[in-house]
C-alpha cells in the first residue's frame, strides 16, 4: 500500500472523486470520455492505482450502498473488457492489488477463533457482526475480482502465480470456521444474533463465487497443472488451520460452524480434476491422516444438522434452524452441502471402511444404542433424541452411498434429477422452479436456468396445469406437475431428502407418491420410499463400495434388524426403511462374485474375528450368529437368565457352531464387547503410528477420556444372549411381523424359476416394507446359490405349526397388537370418511361461488303443509322454535350498498378500457344516469310527492340484502356481538360497525333481519282460485288499502319484534350514503323514506334477475329461494311503509281502476300529479303490494297484476305510436276505428293502438317531425315489440309472486318467456295454442278499456299543451338494458402499462407514483396520492364511494394486481394478467410479457355482480381511507 503520488490532472480528479464518495456528476463526466482509447487505458491504470484508496474510503463511508453502486458502475466498464483487463494485469499488477486490498480489508475485522481449543487457538476469523460484513460493504471489490477472473487470460495468470494462490488461500482461511455456534445446554440464549446472514453471504460471495470463476477455466486436460496448484496450496492452508486450532482427532463437542470454504475449494477442484481433466485422484490426495482430519468437520456439520432437526439446539433459538435451512437452500447448496458430502465420499472411498462407519455412528452419538440388549446407557444423548439421531445417521449413510452428483452424473442428468426432486415435493410454477434448481454459478457451464436444456428437461418430466380456480376463490397459478412415468421410474426419495429445506416437504413428496400409486392402481396401501437404481460410479470412487461391505456396517444392520424384530424402544419404521435400503445398496453393488464352493469349504476357517467371517454382504447375510455377549445395566431383564453352559468361556460376541468352540477360544483371547469406539480408536492409532514415528502421545489420552461414561451411571454387567439368527432369517421373520401372519413369506422362485433370471419385476418396484423385504431376499438369492438354499431352508423351518413356546406369546402379543391396530385404523378411516363427507356437503353449500345464492343446507323455513308455524334453528344456542313477538328469530344478513345495476348500459358490447387518448368513456348512457335525468325532469314539471312515487331509485347506492341462510335468536346475537367486542383478537372486521361472521359458516355479515312470526299455511290456503269477479276484487283491494291505520294489534304496541324491525330499517338506511336516499325537494319529507323503502325491494328483485342472467328462462325453484331473504325483507318494508298513509284522493289505485270525472278543470296553482302513463309500473306494483296488510291473498295479488298490466300495455302502445311514421299512424288509427265495436275490441292491439293514437293526437304529442321510425311496421314486429316492452315487468312480478307465495318458477325457451310468465301470473285465463297468441289477450280491463285509455291520455294531452317539448321525452321507452359488465381489457398488459404509467392525473396534473384505474368506469386515479386527498379521503377510497357506493375495483398499473375496496376494508384480489406459464407477476418484478386470463376476469366480474367479494376473499384489512 504505497503512498499515492499524483503526476497528472486525471489522477488528481479521480482522487477527489473518490474522496467525495463518487458524486454522480463526476462519475458521468469521467465515464463519458471512455470512447477515447488512450483515455480509457490511462483512466483504467489510474483507477487501479487508487484501488486501495477506494477501499479505505468505502470502509469509512456512511452511504456505502450508494457508493458501492457507483464504484461498480465505473469498474464494470473497465474490467469487462478482456484485452484491457489483461493489459492492466500485466502492467499494473492488478491481481496482486486486488487480492491484497481484499486481504487488508478483511484484516480490519478479525477476531480470535474459538473453534476446538479456545485457550490456545492461533486461528483468526472474520467477525460477522462487523458492519463491513453485515452491510456487504466488500461486494464491489469482490465483484470486480470475480469479473476479471472471468477472463481466461487473467485467470490463467492467477492460477499460475504461486504467491497469489498462497495469499488467496490465506484470505479464504479468514472465513474458515467463522460464526461458530455453541450449543446452549441450560438457559435459552438471551439474544438471537442474526449474524448468520452475513456469514452465509460472505462465504458465497467472497469465497464460492471466485472459486466457481476459477473452476470455469479448469475444464480440459491441459489445465491439470492449475488444479494441482490450487489443491496443493489449499491443503497447506488446511494443515496450517488444523495446527492453528490445535486439532488432533476429536472435534470439540457441542460446537459447529457451517463455514469451511477451504474444504470446499479442495473438494470442488478434486471433482473438476476427475470429471474434466482426467487426473488420477490418488496423485493429488493427501495421506490417510490428513484425510481423517479432513472428514471430521464436514461430518460434524451433517451430525449437527440431525441434532438441530431433533430439537437438541432448541435453546439456541430460531436462528440455528435458519442456518441449517440456509445450508441446504437452493442458492447455497452447491457451494455448501454438495461439496461437503462429496468430500466425505472421497474420504470414505480412501479410508478404512470400519473406521469410517464407526466414526459416523460416534459423531451422531448413537453408538451406545447399537447393542443387542433391550436396555442401554447412552452417556452423550438423551433417550428422547436417540430415535431421530439414529434415523439421521442411517439417512446420512444412505445419502453418502447413493448420491452421484459429483461421482459420475452428467450435467443434464443432474438437472433432471434436481427438477424431478423439486416437482415431487410440490407442483411448482415456472419461476419458482427456476429459483429452486441450484444454478451452476459459473455462467459458462451451460445449465443456466431458462436455457434450452432447462426447457427441454422440463417438458420431458412435467405436465403443465393451466391456472384454475378453487371453489374457495383462491387464485391458482399455472403449475408444472410430474408426469406419471416420472413418479413410476424417477422419483428419488434420496434426492428429495437432500434438497428439502423443510422436513415437511419430504412427507409432502411421499403423500403425492402415495396418491399417484393409488390413482394408477399400482399399490393401494401406504408405500415405502421406492429404491432407485443409481448412475454407475466413476472408477476413481470405486472405494466407496467398501463401506457397504465392511463388518462394522453388517454388525450394525444385524443389530438393528434384531432390535426391530424384538420391539426394542426408540426404533421406527424410518430406521427399518433405511436399514433395508442399505442392505439393498450392498446387494446391488457387491464386489466380484466369490465362487460358492470355495467359500463353503474354507470360509469358516478364515474367520479370525468375531461376528462375521468375511466382509462381503452377500455371504455375511447367511451367516448364523448364535450367542452374543452384551453389557447391560444390572436392572435389565437379560441379567436374570442363566447363560447356557457352552458359552461360559465364549469370549467375543461370537457365533460359531459348537464343534468350532476350541478354535474360537484361541482366537478371541479375553472376553470383550463389540465396541465401535474401541475399533475406531485402534484404527486411528495404527494410522498415526504408521505416519508419524514420534506421534504426539501426550495429547491423545486426553481426547479419548472425554467419552468415558460419567460416574453416575448404574453398573454395567455382562449378559449372554442366545440369538441363533442370520440376517436372512431376521428378514424372513420381519416379513412375518410386517404382514401380521405366520409364514407369510414364500420364495417366489419355487413357483417360477424365471424370477431368478429376470429379477427386475415391476411388481416389486412400488410397495411397502413387505415388498422391500421380498425384493431384497430375491436379490440375495439371485446373487448366490447358497443364499437361495438357506432361504428355502429357513422358510421350511418356520413352517411347523407348533412354534416354540417363547415366540408364541411375543408373537401373539404383536399379532393382537396388529389386529387391534388394524381395527382402530379402519375405525378411524371410517370416521374420517364420514367427517370428510359431512365437511364436503357443508363446503358445497357454504362455498358455492358459481351461483351466488346456491342452495344452503339449512333452509330458512322447512315446513310441511300441516305445520302451522315456521320453525327456525338458532345457530348459537342450538334450540329450534318459531319466531315470536317476544323472542324474534332473525336471518344473518349482509347489507351492502350497490351500484351494480346502475352500470348497465343499453349496448350489448361491453365498453373497453381506454388505452389511447382518443378513446374515452362517458357515463351518460348508464342506467343510473338515465334514471337520474328522468327523475329530475319529472320533478321540474310535477308535484314532488307524486314524482317520488313514479320511479324507483337505488340504481346507484341501492341496498342489497343477502343471507347465508342461517338463523339465530336476536337476543343470542346480541350477546354474541358482546363477546366479539371483548375479544381482543385482531379481526378482519369492525364489531363497532355491527360486523360479524356467521357463527356457523363464518360468512361475513352485518345485520340480522327479523323473521315475521306467522304461519306458513297462508301460502297454500290462498292458492285456491276464487271465482270472484274482477270488479269485486278491485273493490276489496281498495278497501284493504283504506284500512291502513289498523294494524294487527301487536305491531302498534311496542314489542321486541317491532323494535328489531325498526333497528334493521335503520341499518338498511345507514348502509348507503345520504345522497342516494334524499331525492325530495323538501328536506326530510316522508315521501323520501317511502320511495327509498320500496326501492330497496326493487333493487333486490332486479339484482336477483341479473344473477339469473337477466331473464327467468332457467326457472326452477329460484336457486335463490332457499337462500333468499326477500320474504322477510318485504315484511320489514311493508311494516314501515304502512306507517305512511296515502291520501285516498291521490291513491294511484283509483286512477287505474275508475274513470274519474274531472272535478277541477281550471289549472290549480300547484304542480299537477305525474300522469299515470309516465309512471313506472314496477314501482307501482311494489307500492301497491307493500301498502296492503300482510299477509296478502293471492287473488288480490293477481288482481293488482292484471290492473297494472293494462296500464303497462297502454304505455307500450303509446311508446310504439311515437315510433311510427305519420302515415302508419293514420293507417292504424283508421283500421282500429273500424273494429272498435267488435266483441274482442278490448283485447286486440290494433284497436287499442288506434284508440291511443287518436286520443294522443289531441295533445301536441306527434307534432315534432323527427321520429326514430321502426324499420317495417308489420303485425309481427309490433307484437314482438309489445312483448319485449312488457317482459321486464312480468319478470319482476313473477319473482315477487315466487317470494311471497312460494311455488316454482317454470323454465322455458327464450321465445316463449312471455306466455309462460303471463300464465304463471294468472294473466292468461286459458293457455291458447301459440300460433294465434297475442299479448293483448292477457288484458283484463276493470272498466271499459276505451274510457280508461281516454282518461289516461287526456292527462298527457293537457301536459302537452303546456310543455310540448317534454311530452314525448317523458314517455316510458322500451327498456333494453344489457347485464352489468366490467370494462373490456386489452389482450396484452403492455398496452395498459405504456398508456397509463406515464399518464398525468386529471385532478392534480402530476404523474402519480402509484397510478390505478377503475375497472368499472375507467377513471384514472392516484393510489395513496396525497395530492388528490379530500377531507382525509384519498382518491381511490373517494372514487369507490362515488362510483360503486363503497365498492371499488382498481387495477394497479405498476403492479398488475387488482385491489378491491369494500367500505372501510380492502383486499388484494390477485391479477388477471398472467405470463406464458400461467403465473402472476406481482409488482412486475420478473418483467415477463403478461396476457389477459379471460377466466379470471370472468370470475372477478362474477364476484362483482353477485356481491360476493366479502365471502370469497379472505385477506381483508382496514385502509384507513389512505388508498
Amino acid at each position: 500500500m504505497d503512498v499515492l503520488k499524483h503526476k497528472c490532472f486525471l489522477e488528481e480528479l479521480l482522487f477527489w472523486t473518490i474522496k467525495y464518495e463518487f458524486p454522480q456528476k463526476m462519475v458521468t463526466f469521467l465515464l463519458n470520455m471512455l470512447p477515447d482509447q488512450d483515455y480509457k487505458i490511462a483512466f483504467t491504470k489510474t483507477f487501479v492505482q487508487h484501488y486501495a484508496f477506494i477501499m479505505k474510503t468505502l470502509k469509512k463511508s456512511h452511504e456505502s450502498d450508494t457508493m458501492s453502486n457507483r464504484i461498480v458502475h465505473i469498474s464494470v466498464q473497465l474490467f469487462s473488457n478482456e484485452e484491457l483487463a489483461r493489459q492492466v494485469t500485466e502492467e499494473c499488477q492488478l491481481l496482486d492489488i486486488m487480492v491484497t486490498v481484499l486481504l487488508y480489508m478483511m484484516e480490519s475485522c478479525l477476531i480470535k477463533s474459538e473453534l476446538q481449543d479456545e485457550e490456545n487457538s492461533l486461528h483468526v476469523v472474520v467477525n460477522c457482526g462487523e458492519a463491513l460484513l453485515k452491510n456487504n460493504t466488500y461486494w464491489p471489490l469482490v465483484s470486480d475480482f470475480i469479473n476479471i477472473l472471468s477472463h481466461q487470460s487473467v485467470a490463467k495468470k492467477f492460477l499460475e502465480d504461486h504467491g497469489l494462490l498462497v495469499t488467496w488461500m490465506n484470505f479464504v482461511s479468514f472465513f474458515q470456521g467463522m460464526n461458530l455456534n455453541k450449543r446452549e445446554l441450560n438457559e435459552h440464549v438471551e439474544f438471537e444474533s442474526q449474524t448468520y446472514y452475513a456469514a452465509f453471504a460472505a462465504e458465497l460471495e467472497a469465497c464460492a463465487q471466485p472459486m466457481w470463476g476459477l473452476l470455469s477455466h479448469c475444464k480440459v486436460r491441459e489445465t491439470q497443472e492449475y488444479t494441482r496448484n490450487v489443491v496443493r496450496y489449499c491443503l497447506e492452508a488446511l494443515q496450517d488451520w488444523f495446527d492453528a486450532i490445535n486439532f488432533v482427532d476429536e472435534p470439540a463437542p457441542n460446537q459447529v460452524t457451517f463455514h469451511l470454504p477451504l474444504h470446499r475449494y479442495f473438494a470442488m477442484f478434486l471433482s473438476k480434476a476427475v470429471k474434466c481433466q482426467e487426473l488420477d485422484l490418488d496423485t493429488i490426495l493427501p495421506d490417510q491422516e490428513m484425510l481423517m482430519k479432513l472428514m471430521i468437520h464436514p461430518l460434524q456439520i451433517q451430525a449437527s444438522l440431525s441434532e438441530i432437526h431433533s430439537n437438541m439446539w432448541v435453546r439456541n433459538g430460531l436462528q440455528i434452524k435458519g442456518q441449517a435451512m440456509t445450508y441446504v437452500q437452493s442458492h447455497f447448496c452447491n457451494s455448501m452441502i454438495d461439496p461437503d458430502i462429496y468430500l466425505l465420499q472421497v474420504c470414505a472411498s480412501r479410508l478404512d471402511p470400519d473406521y469410517f462407519i464407526s466414526s459416523v455412528f460416534e459423531r451422531f452419538k448413537v453408538v451406545d444404542l447399537l447393542t443387542m440388549a433391550s436396555q442401554h446407557q447412552n452417556t452423550v444423548l438423551d433417550s428422547e433424541h436417540e430415535r431421530s439421531m439414529l434415523e439421521g445417521a442411517l439417512t446420512f449413510l444412505v445419502l453418502l452411498l447413493s448420491l452421484r452428483l459429483h461421482l459420475g452424473m452428467t450435467d443434464d442428468e443432474i438437472l433432471r434429477a434436481e427438477m424431478v426432486a423439486q416437482l415431487c415435493m410440490n407442483d411448482r410454477t415456472h419461476s419458482s422452479l427456476l429459483d429452486l434448481i441450484p444454478e451452476n454459478p459459473n455462467p459458462k457451464s451451460g445449465i443456466i436456468p431458462g436455457s434450452l436444456s432447462f426447457e427441454s428437461v422440463l417438458s420431458a418430466v412435467a405436465d403443465f396445469k393451466a391456472p384454475v380456480f378453487e371453489p374457495g376463490g383462491s387464485m391458482q397459478q399455472g403449475m408444472y406437475t410430474p408426469k406419471g412415468e416420472v413418479w413410476d421410474k424417477e422419483f428419488d426419495p434420496v434426492m428429495v431428502i437432500l434438497r428439502t429445506v423443510y422436513r415437511r416437504d419430504v412427507q409432502s413428496a411421499m403423500d403425492r407418491y402415495t396418491a399417484f400409486l393409488k390413482q394408477s392402481g399400482k399399490f393401494p396401501g401406504n408405500p415405502w420410499p421406492p429404491y432407485k437404481k443409481r448412475t454407475p460410479l466413476h472408477p476413481s470412487y470405486k472405494g466407496l463400495i467398501k463401506l457397504l461391505h465392511c463388518k462394522t456396517l453388517h454388525i450394525v444392520l444385524f443389530t438393528l434388524l434384531y432390535k426391530i424384530l424384538m420391539d426394542h424402544q426408540n426404533l421406527s419404521e424410518h430406521v427399518l426403511c433405511m436399514v433395508l435400503y442399505l442392505i439393498e445398496l450392498g446387494l446391488e453393488n457387491s464386489p466380484e462374485q466369490e465362487s460358492d464352493e470355495e467359500e463353503s469349504a474354507g470360509g469358516q476357517e478364515r474367520c479370525h474375528d468375531s461376528w462375521f467371517p468375511g466382509s462381503n454382504l452377500v455371504s455375511n447375510m447367511r451367516h448364523f450368529i448364535n450367542y452374543v455377549r452384551v453389557r447391560v445395566p444390572e436392572t435389565a431383564p437379560e441379567v436374570k437368565r442363566e447363560p447356557p453352559a457352552s458359552t461360559s468361556s465364549d469370549g467375543l460376541a461370537s457365533s460359531q457352531s459348537s464343534r468350532r468352540k476350541s478354535l474360537q477360544r484361541e482366537n478371541s483371547g479375553t472376553a470383550q464387547v463389540f465396541s465401535l469406539v474401541a475399533e475406531r480408536r485402534k484404527k486411528f492409532q495404527e494410522i498415526i503410528n504408521r505416519n508419524t514415528s514420534e506421534a504426539n502421545q501426550v495429547v491423545r489420552p486426553k481426547t479419548s477420556m472425554k467419552w468415558s461414561a460419567p460416574g453416575a451411571t448404574p453398573q454395567l454387567t455382562t449378559a449372554i444372549l442366545e440369538v441363533k439368527e442370520s440376517i436372512l432369517s431376521l428378514l424372513i421373520k420381519l416379513h412375518h411381523k410386517l404382514s401380521g401372519k405366520q409364514n407369510s413369506y414364500y420364495p417366489p422362485w419355487l413357483d417360477d424359476v424365471d424370477v431368478l433370471i429376470h429379477p427386475e419385476i415391476p411388481r416389486y418396484s412400488h410397495g411397502d416394507g413387505m415388498t422391500a423385504v421380498e425384493r431384497i431376499l430375491l436379490k440375495a438369492a439371485v446373487q448366490s446359490r447358497l443364499n437361495k438354499r438357506i432361504i428355502e431352508e429357513i422358510c421350511r423351518k418356520v413352517t411347523p405349526p407348533v412354534p416354540p413356546k417363547k415366540i408364541s406369546s411375543a408373537e401373539k402379543k404383536t399379532l393382537d397388537k396388529e389386529e387391534r391396530r388394524q381395527k382402530a385404523r379402519e375405525r378411524q378411516q371410517k370416521l374420517l370418511a364420514e367427517f370428510a363427507s359431512r365437511q364436503k356437503s357443508f363446503m358445497e353449500t357454504a362455498m358455492d361461488v358459481e351461483s351466488p345464492e346456491a342452495d344452503i343446507a339449512m333452509e330458512v323455513a322447512t315446513s310441511e303443509q300441516h305445520v302451522s308455524e315456521a320453525i327456525y334453528d338458532c345457530v348459537i344456542c342450538g334450540q329450534s322454535g318459531p319466531s315470536t313477538e317476544d323472542r324474534p328469530t332473525g336471518l344473518v344478513v349482509l347489507l351492502q350498498a350497490s351500484s351494480v345495476l346502475g352500470q348497465c348500459r343499453n349496448s350489448t358490447e361491453p365498453k373497453r378500457l381506454p388505452t389511447t387518448e382518443e378513446e374515452q368513456i362517458y357515463p351518460w348512457d348508464t342506467c343510473a344516469a338515465l334514471h337520474d335525468v328522468r327523475l329530475t325532469t319529472l320533478q321540474r314539471y310535477f308535484r314532488d310527492s307524486s314524482c317520488l312515487q313514479a320511479v324507483s331509485i337505488g340504481w346507484e347506492g341501492g341496498v342489497y340484502v343477502q343471507t347465508c341462510g342461517h338463523t339465530l335468536h336476536i337476543d343470542c346475537h346480541k350477546s354474541y356481538m358482546e363477546s366479539l367486542r371483548n375479544d381482543q383478537v385482531l379481526q378482519g372486521f369492525s364489531v363497532d360497525k355491527g360486523e360479524f361472521t356467521c357463527p356457523l359458516c363464518r360468512q361475513f355479515a352485518n345485520s340480522v333481519l327479523p323473521c315475521y312470526p306467522g304461519n306458513n299455511v297462508e301460502r297454500s290456503l290462498w292458492q285456491s282460485h276464487s271465482n270472484k269477479c274482477m270488479q269485486d276484487l278491485v273493490q276489496e283491494v281498495e278497501d284493504l288499502q283504506e284500512q291502513l291505520g289498523t294494524f294487527p294489534v301487536s305491531i302498534s304496541s311496542e314489542t321486541n319484534l317491532s323494535k328489531e324491525m325498526e333497528s334493521v330499517m335503520k341499518d338498511i338506511k345507514s348502509t348507503t350514503q345520504k345522497k342516494y336516499t334524499d331525492y325530495s325537494k323538501t328536506l326530510g319529507s316522508p315521501d323520501n323514506d317511502f320511495l327509498f323503502m320500496y326501492s330497496v325491494a326493487r333493487t333486490n328483485l332486479e339484482l336477483e334477475l341479473v344473477h339469473r342472467g337477466g331473464n327467468l328462462c332457467s326457472g326452477g325453484a329460484s336457486t335463490a329461494g332457499k337462500r333468499s331473504c326477500l320474504n322477510q325483507l318485504f315484511h320489514v318494508l311493508a311494516m314501515h311503509m304502512r306507517l305512511y298513509s296515502i291520501d285516498s284522493a291521490y291513491n294511484p289505485w283509483r286512477k287505474l281502476t275508475q274513470t274519474i270525472q274531472d272535478k277541477n278543470s281550471e289549472i290549480s296553482e300547484e304542480l299537477p300529479e305525474v300522469p299515470v302513463l309516465y309512471r313506472d309500473v314496477s314501482s307501482l306494483l311494489l307500492i301497491q303490494i307493500l301498502t296492503m296488510p300482510q299477509p296478502l291473498h293471492k287473488e288480490h295479488f293477481n288482481c293488482i297484476i292484471k290492473v297494472l298490466f293494462t296500464l303497462l300495455y297502454t304505455q307500450a302502445l303509446a311508446a310504439l305510436s311515437v315510433k311510427c311514421s305519420a302515415e302508419d299512424r293514420m293507417a292504424w288509427k283508421e283500421s282500429g276505428a273500424l273494429r272498435k265495436n267488435t266483441s274482442s275490441g278490448e283485447k286486440s292491439w290494433e284497436v287499442l293502438l288506434g284508440h291511443v293514437i287518436s286520443e294522443l293526437s289531441k295533445g301536441k304529442m306527434y307534432e315534432e317531425g323527427e321520429t326514430e321510425e321502426l324499420t317495417v311496421v308489420n303485425p309481427d314486429s309490433v307484437e314482438c315489440y309489445l312483448q319485449q316492452f312488457c317482459l321486464p315487468f312480468l319478470r319482476i312480478a313473477s319473482l315477487l309472486q315466487h317470494h311471497l307465495f312460494g311455488g316454482d318458477l317454470p323454465s322455458c325457451q327464450e321465445d316463449e318467456e312471455f306466455t309462460v310468465l303471463a300464465s304463471c301470473l294468472g294473466l292468461l285465463p286459458s293457455f291458447q295454442s301459440a300460433h294465434q297468441f297475442t299479448s293483448a289477450s292477457c288484458l283484463d280491463w276493470p272498466v271499459p278499456a276505451f274510457d280508461m285509455i281516454s282518461q289516461w291520455c287526456s292527462e298527457l294531452a293537457s301536459f302537452g299543451d303546456r310543455h310540448p317539448d317534454q311530452v314525448k321525452a317523458l314517455l316510458i321507452q322500451e327498456p333494453k338494458w344489457d347485464l352489468p359488465r366490467l370494462l373490456q381489457l386489452p389482450e396484452n398488459y403492455n398496452t395498459i402499462f405504456q398508456y397509463y404509467h406515464r399518464k398525468t392525473c386529471t385532478v392534480c396534473t402530476k404523474v402519480p407514483k402509484d397510478p390505478a384505474v377503475c375497472l368499472v368506469c375507467g377513471t384514472f386515479v392516484c393510489l395513496k396520492g396525497l395530492c388528490c386527498k379530500q377531507q382525509s379521503y384519498c382518491e381511490c377510497v373517494l372514487h369507490s364511494q362515488n362510483c360503486g357506493a363503497g365498492t371499488g375495483i382498481f387495477l394497479l398499473i405498476n403492479a398488475s394486481v387488482i385491489i378491491i375496496i369494500r367500505g372501510h376494508r380492502f383486499c388484494l384480489w390477485g391479477s388477471v394478467y398472467l405470463d406464458a406459464h400461467g403465473e402472476e407477476d406481482r409488482d412486475l418484478r420478473r418483467g415477463k410479457p403478461l396476457y389477459i386470463c379471460k377466466e379470471r376476469y370472468k370470475v372477478l366480474e362474477q364476484q362483482w355482480v353477485s356481491h360476493t367479494f366479502d365471502h370469497i376473499n379472505k385477506r381483508w384489512g382496514p385502509h384507513y381511507n389512505g388508498l
